[in-house]
């Protein structure tokens, strides 16, 4: 990681964002063991959707490092209250990520966002557990079908990611990170969704595609834990 530093994409990031990544960078760099597999599976150019399990207010961090060292420049669905807080607010608005107003008729516009987003062949990082697992062994949960619906309007590549470790690194409940925890970050090759492009996007059809990017996700979860696949049980 020490070697891809000076390689790491700083275009599109805007100025908060870019000084918030050199920030944590470094504490990522010498504090967290990452271990980076996958990432030829990101594109370099073009629109990309990357669908991730999510276990801690860390994933954003050791994502992020993921897709810098991957060559690109994530953006995010947030919830819009983040854009109020001080500092915060700054690197939110500055890294154009995608505000989210949770429980209001306002929040299918985030989607509109993304779609915009999308179309400026941007990488957009997508949790769709919605939140952290509740699983009390850490397997993903059900997907909603947001990423679903991004996908098949507008055909863009989801590339499915495990990480795994970062509940760990930041327990649900903690301020402080534990240093020096391995952190596994798994990216596999595009979930084939090609089949369901030009079918009536109804809910059959994104339970669907979900399912796949779900299973793709939960698959590279279970090989990184070298544990049984939760679904074949």
């Amino acid at each position: 990681m020490v070697a891809l530093t000076p390689r790491l994409p700083r275009r599109g990031r805007g100025f908060w964002y870019s000084v918030a990544i050199d920030v944590l960078w470094p504490f990522v760099v010498f504090f967290v063991r990452m271990r980076m597999v996958g990432r030829h599976n990101v594109p370099r150019r073009g629109p990309v959707l990357l669908a991730s399990n999510h276990l801690s207010f860390a994933d954003p961090v050791t994502l992020t490092a993921f897709a810098l060292a991957s060559g690109r420049v994530p953006r995010y669905f947030a919830k819009a209250s983040l854009w109020k807080a001080p500092v915060i607010g700054w690197v939110m608005s500055g890294g154009r990520h995608i505000p989210v107003d949770r429980g209001t008729v306002q929040a299918s516009r985030a989607l509109d966002t993304a779609r915009a987003s999308l179309a400026d062949d941007q990488c957009v990082i997508v949790y769709p557990e919605g939140t952290f697992s509740d699983d009390p062994d850490g397997w993903p949960m059900k997907g909603k079908n947001g990423v679903a619906r991004l996908a098949l309007q507008t055909r863009t590549p989801v590339v499915p990611v495990a990480q795994w470790g970062t509940r760990r690194l930041l327990a649900p409940g903690r301020f402080l990170p534990r240093p020096w925890t391995k952190v596994h970050v798994v990216a596999g090759p595009p979930v084939d969704l090609s089949d369901l492009y030009d079918q009536r996007l109804g809910k059959t059809v994104l339970d669907e595609a979900t399912t796949r990017i779900m299973d793709a996700v939960t698959a590279l979860l279970a090989d990184v834990r070298q544990l049984p696949h939760p679904g074949s049980r």
